[in-house]
């Protein structure tokens, strides 16, 4: 188990090593944009990982590929539905203008 913080809200939740944010997300009740269904085609589920980058999986070409094409990606950016949980903490900012 590990925990996932999330901005702007501050809620924190237990959540199962190996499981990718966006289903730590909706597990949790939280909104978050999910076009594609998690096949980091749409980008619109972009998230900010502030905290416990270490901790989350690599990110693979597919997703790489998919945040080149995003406007206001930076060195935090990830796809929710790509990004895995490992066991250190994590915290994420939720974008609202997505």
């Amino acid at each position: 188990m590990t925990t996932l913080t999330v901005l702007p809200s501050g809620k924190t939740y237990d959540v199962a090593t190996g499981t990718s944010i966006m289903k730590a997300l909706l597990a949790a009740g939280e909104t978050i944009a999910q076009k594609c269904g998690g096949n980091a085609s749409c980008g619109s589920c972009h998230i900010f990982v502030t905290e416990g980058r270490k901790s989350i999986s690599r990110i693979q070409k597919q997703e790489n590929d998919k945040l080149d094409t995003l406007v206001g990606v930076g060195s935090k950016s990830r796809l929710a539905c790509q990004a895995v949980l490992g066991d250190e903490p994590v915290t994420v900012e939720l974008l609202t203008f997505v």
